[in-house]
Protein backbone atom coordinates (compact mmCIF):
# COMPACT_ATOMS: atom_id res chain seq x y z
CA UNK A 1 0.00 0.00 0.00
CA UNK A 2 1.16 3.51 -0.55
CA UNK A 3 2.68 5.43 1.80
CA UNK A 4 -0.70 6.85 2.94
CA UNK A 5 -1.02 8.15 6.84
CA UNK A 6 -4.69 7.28 6.24
CA UNK A 7 -5.00 4.12 5.25
CA UNK A 8 -8.29 2.44 4.72
CA UNK A 9 -9.61 -1.26 5.95
CA UNK A 10 -12.80 -3.18 4.82
CA UNK A 11 -14.36 -5.39 7.57
CA UNK A 12 -16.91 -7.31 5.98
CA UNK A 13 -19.31 -8.95 7.43
CA UNK A 14 -22.18 -11.47 6.06
CA UNK A 15 -21.57 -12.74 2.79
CA UNK A 16 -18.15 -11.11 2.86
CA UNK A 17 -16.51 -15.15 2.10
CA UNK A 18 -18.64 -15.28 -0.80
CA UNK A 19 -17.46 -12.02 -2.71
CA UNK A 20 -13.60 -13.69 -1.96
CA UNK A 21 -14.32 -17.18 -3.18
CA UNK A 22 -15.94 -15.61 -6.36
CA UNK A 23 -13.08 -13.51 -7.65
CA UNK A 24 -15.62 -10.57 -6.97
CA UNK A 25 -13.39 -8.97 -4.31
CA UNK A 26 -9.01 -9.89 -5.85
CA UNK A 27 -6.19 -8.64 -4.12
CA UNK A 28 -3.21 -9.96 -2.75
CA UNK A 29 -3.49 -12.17 0.41
CA UNK A 30 -1.01 -11.39 3.04
CA UNK A 31 -3.07 -14.41 5.19
CA UNK A 32 -3.93 -13.99 8.95
CA UNK A 33 -1.51 -12.43 11.54
CA UNK A 34 -0.44 -13.03 14.61
CA UNK A 35 -0.99 -10.27 17.71
CA UNK A 36 -1.01 -11.03 21.16
CA UNK A 37 -4.94 -11.36 21.64
CA UNK A 38 -4.56 -14.88 18.96
CA UNK A 39 -4.12 -15.02 15.02
CA UNK A 40 -6.38 -12.54 13.03
CA UNK A 41 -8.82 -13.43 10.05
CA UNK A 42 -6.80 -13.60 6.43
CA UNK A 43 -5.85 -10.11 4.99
CA UNK A 44 -5.94 -8.81 2.00
CA UNK A 45 -4.14 -5.66 0.05
CA UNK A 46 -6.87 -4.93 -2.36
CA UNK A 47 -5.58 -2.49 -5.30
CA UNK A 48 -9.16 -1.13 -7.03
CA UNK A 49 -9.79 1.29 -10.35
CA UNK A 50 -8.61 5.46 -9.95
CA UNK A 51 -5.19 4.18 -7.50
CA UNK A 52 -8.50 3.18 -4.87
CA UNK A 53 -6.30 0.86 -2.27
CA UNK A 54 -7.36 -0.68 0.68
CA UNK A 55 -7.47 -3.84 3.08
CA UNK A 56 -10.27 -6.18 3.21
CA UNK A 57 -11.35 -8.84 5.98
CA UNK A 58 -13.80 -10.64 5.66
CA UNK A 59 -15.00 -11.16 9.78
CA UNK A 60 -17.04 -14.51 9.85
CA UNK A 61 -14.19 -16.32 7.65
CA UNK A 62 -12.62 -16.62 4.22
CA UNK A 63 -14.05 -19.56 2.66
CA UNK A 64 -17.44 -19.48 4.56
CA UNK A 65 -19.36 -18.58 7.41
CA UNK A 66 -16.95 -20.67 10.17
CA UNK A 67 -17.23 -18.06 13.07
CA UNK A 68 -20.71 -16.67 14.61
CA UNK A 69 -21.12 -12.97 16.24
CA UNK A 70 -19.79 -14.26 19.80
CA UNK A 71 -16.39 -16.05 18.37
CA UNK A 72 -14.96 -13.54 16.13
CA UNK A 73 -12.01 -12.28 17.39
CA UNK A 74 -12.67 -8.85 17.72
CA UNK A 75 -9.47 -7.65 19.50
CA UNK A 76 -7.27 -9.73 16.86
CA UNK A 77 -8.81 -8.06 13.76
CA UNK A 78 -8.22 -4.88 15.09
CA UNK A 79 -5.22 -4.85 16.82
CA UNK A 80 -4.17 -6.51 13.03
CA UNK A 81 -5.26 -3.70 10.91
CA UNK A 82 -3.74 -0.96 13.50
CA UNK A 83 -0.43 -2.69 12.90
CA UNK A 84 -0.73 -2.26 9.57
CA UNK A 85 -1.28 1.62 9.59
CA UNK A 86 -4.78 1.49 9.56
CA UNK A 87 -6.64 4.33 10.76
CA UNK A 88 -9.95 4.24 9.21
CA UNK A 89 -12.28 1.01 9.23
CA UNK A 90 -15.37 0.90 7.57
CA UNK A 91 -17.89 -2.24 8.28
CA UNK A 92 -20.74 -3.94 6.80
CA UNK A 93 -23.59 -6.18 8.74
CA UNK A 94 -26.63 -7.75 7.19
CA UNK A 95 -29.20 -6.97 10.70
CA UNK A 96 -32.30 -7.44 10.96
CA UNK A 97 -34.66 -4.60 11.14
CA UNK A 98 -37.23 -3.58 14.09
CA UNK A 99 -37.87 -0.30 12.37
CA UNK A 100 -40.77 -0.91 10.02
CA UNK A 101 -39.55 2.43 7.67
CA UNK A 102 -36.80 0.08 6.51
CA UNK A 103 -37.24 -2.13 4.02
CA UNK A 104 -35.04 -5.02 3.06
CA UNK A 105 -32.24 -4.29 0.92
CA UNK A 106 -32.21 -1.28 2.17
CA UNK A 107 -28.66 0.30 3.33
CA UNK A 108 -28.55 2.21 6.93
CA UNK A 109 -25.53 4.09 7.72
CA UNK A 110 -26.18 4.09 11.62
CA UNK A 111 -25.17 6.52 14.16
CA UNK A 112 -26.00 4.73 17.50
CA UNK A 113 -25.75 1.59 19.11
CA UNK A 114 -26.85 -0.78 21.97
CA UNK A 115 -24.47 -3.37 23.45
CA UNK A 116 -26.27 -6.07 24.58
CA UNK A 117 -23.66 -8.47 24.51
CA UNK A 118 -22.17 -10.71 27.70
CA UNK A 119 -19.25 -12.45 27.41
CA UNK A 120 -17.17 -11.20 24.65
CA UNK A 121 -13.72 -9.69 25.98
CA UNK A 122 -14.62 -5.38 25.06
CA UNK A 123 -11.56 -3.69 26.07
CA UNK A 124 -7.52 -3.78 25.33
CA UNK A 125 -6.87 -2.19 28.49
CA UNK A 126 -7.81 -4.84 30.83
CA UNK A 127 -6.22 -4.42 34.20
CA UNK A 128 -5.29 -1.03 33.54
CA UNK A 129 -5.60 2.97 34.25
CA UNK A 130 -6.75 3.77 31.13
CA UNK A 131 -9.95 3.29 28.23
CA UNK A 132 -12.45 5.84 29.74
CA UNK A 133 -13.83 6.68 25.62
CA UNK A 134 -16.26 8.64 25.37
CA UNK A 135 -19.09 7.49 23.06
CA UNK A 136 -20.75 10.24 21.88
CA UNK A 137 -20.61 9.97 18.22
CA UNK A 138 -20.23 6.27 18.70
CA UNK A 139 -19.54 6.33 15.43
CA UNK A 140 -16.87 8.74 13.13
CA UNK A 141 -19.05 11.38 11.52
CA UNK A 142 -15.90 12.16 9.02
CA UNK A 143 -16.06 8.67 7.93
CA UNK A 144 -20.11 8.38 7.72
CA UNK A 145 -20.41 11.19 5.02
CA UNK A 146 -17.27 9.65 3.16
CA UNK A 147 -19.57 6.07 3.50
CA UNK A 148 -23.07 8.32 2.59
CA UNK A 149 -21.72 10.11 -0.04
CA UNK A 150 -20.09 6.70 -1.62
CA UNK A 151 -23.69 5.31 -1.44
CA UNK A 152 -25.66 8.62 -2.80
CA UNK A 153 -27.41 7.31 -6.03
CA UNK A 154 -26.31 3.94 -6.55
CA UNK A 155 -29.36 2.93 -3.94
CA UNK A 156 -31.41 3.78 -1.31
CA UNK A 157 -29.53 4.39 1.94
CA UNK A 158 -31.11 5.76 5.47
CA UNK A 159 -28.56 8.26 7.32
CA UNK A 160 -29.53 7.40 10.90
CA UNK A 161 -30.10 4.29 13.02
CA UNK A 162 -29.78 2.68 16.16
CA UNK A 163 -28.13 -0.53 15.87
CA UNK A 164 -28.55 -3.04 19.21
CA UNK A 165 -25.36 -6.29 19.19
CA UNK A 166 -26.74 -9.58 21.16
CA UNK A 167 -25.03 -12.14 21.78
CA UNK A 168 -26.03 -15.07 19.99
CA UNK A 169 -25.61 -16.88 18.31
CA UNK A 170 -29.03 -17.73 18.73
CA UNK A 171 -31.48 -15.08 17.22
CA UNK A 172 -33.71 -13.20 19.91
CA UNK A 173 -37.01 -13.62 21.13
CA UNK A 174 -40.20 -11.72 19.90
CA UNK A 175 -40.18 -10.41 23.85
CA UNK A 176 -36.81 -9.67 23.45
CA UNK A 177 -37.18 -7.51 19.89
CA UNK A 178 -40.02 -5.54 21.44
CA UNK A 179 -37.94 -4.82 24.48
CA UNK A 180 -35.03 -3.13 22.15
CA UNK A 181 -37.72 -1.55 19.83
CA UNK A 182 -38.70 0.11 23.60
CA UNK A 183 -35.43 1.12 23.76
CA UNK A 184 -34.86 2.60 20.41
CA UNK A 185 -33.21 0.25 18.64
CA UNK A 186 -33.71 0.10 14.77
CA UNK A 187 -32.18 -2.65 13.93
CA UNK A 188 -30.59 -5.90 15.37
CA UNK A 189 -27.37 -8.18 15.05
CA UNK A 190 -24.27 -9.71 16.73
CA UNK A 191 -21.50 -8.24 14.78
CA UNK A 192 -20.87 -4.57 15.62
CA UNK A 193 -19.79 -4.81 19.36
CA UNK A 194 -16.98 -4.74 20.35
CA UNK A 195 -15.31 -4.37 17.21
CA UNK A 196 -16.32 -0.36 16.88
CA UNK A 197 -15.32 0.06 20.68
CA UNK A 198 -11.86 -1.22 20.04
CA UNK A 199 -11.04 0.45 16.67
CA UNK A 200 -11.79 3.83 19.23
CA UNK A 201 -9.62 2.59 21.95
CA UNK A 202 -6.54 2.48 19.32
CA UNK A 203 -7.95 5.94 18.08
CA UNK A 204 -9.37 4.54 14.47
CA UNK A 205 -12.40 5.88 12.69
CA UNK A 206 -15.38 3.74 12.45
CA UNK A 207 -17.95 3.34 10.75
CA UNK A 208 -20.58 1.01 9.68
CA UNK A 209 -23.31 0.23 6.91
CA UNK A 210 -26.23 -1.97 7.11
CA UNK A 211 -27.97 -3.61 4.82
CA UNK A 212 -31.30 -4.59 6.11
CA UNK A 213 -31.95 -8.88 5.52
CA UNK A 214 -35.48 -9.49 7.46
CA UNK A 215 -37.27 -8.07 10.07
CA UNK A 216 -36.58 -9.22 13.28
CA UNK A 217 -38.79 -11.86 14.92
CA UNK A 218 -42.20 -10.55 15.79
CA UNK A 219 -42.21 -7.56 13.98
CA UNK A 220 -44.40 -9.35 10.36
CA UNK A 221 -45.91 -12.92 11.02
CA UNK A 222 -44.23 -15.40 9.68
CA UNK A 223 -44.57 -19.69 10.10
CA UNK A 224 -41.34 -21.68 11.01
CA UNK A 225 -39.97 -23.20 8.28
CA UNK A 226 -37.17 -25.49 9.43
CA UNK A 227 -34.11 -25.95 6.99
CA UNK A 228 -34.55 -22.52 5.47
CA UNK A 229 -32.46 -19.28 6.30
CA UNK A 230 -33.27 -18.04 10.02
CA UNK A 231 -35.85 -20.90 10.20
CA UNK A 232 -38.16 -18.61 7.66
CA UNK A 233 -37.67 -15.06 9.45
CA UNK A 234 -35.91 -14.33 6.08
CA UNK A 235 -38.21 -14.79 2.63
CA UNK A 236 -36.66 -16.00 -0.74
CA UNK A 237 -37.47 -13.23 -1.67
CA UNK A 238 -36.14 -11.24 1.38
CA UNK A 239 -32.47 -13.25 0.42
CA UNK A 240 -32.96 -12.37 -2.95
CA UNK A 241 -33.12 -8.43 -2.03
CA UNK A 242 -30.16 -8.70 0.75
CA UNK A 243 -27.83 -10.72 -1.17
CA UNK A 244 -28.45 -7.97 -4.30
CA UNK A 245 -27.67 -5.26 -1.34
CA UNK A 246 -24.41 -6.90 -0.43
CA UNK A 247 -23.04 -8.04 -4.27
CA UNK A 248 -23.37 -3.69 -4.14
CA UNK A 249 -20.48 -3.66 -1.54
CA UNK A 250 -17.16 -3.80 -4.22
CA UNK A 251 -18.58 -0.54 -5.71
CA UNK A 252 -19.24 1.07 -2.50
CA UNK A 253 -16.07 0.45 -0.73
CA UNK A 254 -14.79 0.89 -3.98
CA UNK A 255 -15.81 4.38 -3.93
CA UNK A 256 -15.56 5.13 -0.08
CA UNK A 257 -11.16 4.14 -0.59
CA UNK A 258 -11.62 7.12 -3.95
CA UNK A 259 -12.99 9.65 -1.41
CA UNK A 260 -11.30 9.16 1.52
CA UNK A 261 -7.86 8.66 -0.50
CA UNK A 262 -5.11 11.38 0.63
CA UNK A 263 -7.54 12.97 2.68
CA UNK A 264 -7.15 14.24 6.53
CA UNK A 265 -9.83 12.59 8.79
CA UNK A 266 -11.55 15.92 9.76
CA UNK A 267 -12.95 14.44 13.03
CA UNK A 268 -11.55 13.85 16.57
CA UNK A 269 -10.91 10.11 16.26
CA UNK A 270 -7.12 10.85 16.61
CA UNK A 271 -7.35 12.62 20.11
CA UNK A 272 -9.34 9.94 21.85
CA UNK A 273 -6.62 8.76 24.14
CA UNK A 274 -5.00 12.37 24.67
CA UNK A 275 -5.96 12.73 28.18
CA UNK A 276 -3.66 9.82 29.22
CA UNK A 277 -1.20 11.00 27.13
CA UNK A 278 -1.34 14.30 28.71
CA UNK A 279 -1.38 12.38 32.15
CA UNK A 280 1.24 10.55 30.72
CA UNK A 281 -0.17 7.71 31.58
CA UNK A 282 0.41 6.04 27.89
CA UNK A 283 3.03 6.87 25.30
CA UNK A 284 2.88 8.53 21.78
CA UNK A 285 3.63 4.32 20.47
CA UNK A 286 0.14 2.76 20.41
CA UNK A 287 1.36 -0.53 20.85
CA UNK A 288 2.94 0.31 24.12
CA UNK A 289 -0.75 1.35 25.46
CA UNK A 290 -1.59 -2.74 25.88
CA UNK A 291 -0.09 -4.30 28.79
CA UNK A 292 0.36 -8.00 26.96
Amino acid sequence: MSDNPNKLAIIGGSRAYALLAEDIITGERLGPRETPFGQSQPIYFVSARRGAEFYFLSRHGEQRYSVTGPFVNYRANIYALRDLGVTRVVSWSGPGAINTDYRIGQFVIIDDLIDETRNRPTTFFEGQGVGFVRQSPTFCPDLRRHARDAIAGLADCASTGTYVCTEGPRLETAAEIRKYGMCGADLVGMSLAPEVFLAKELEMCYAAICYVTNYAEGIRPGDFKPGELFEGLASAEDMKKAEAAVRMFPEIITRIAISVAGSERRCLCPRLMERYKKRGDISGDWRNWIRQ
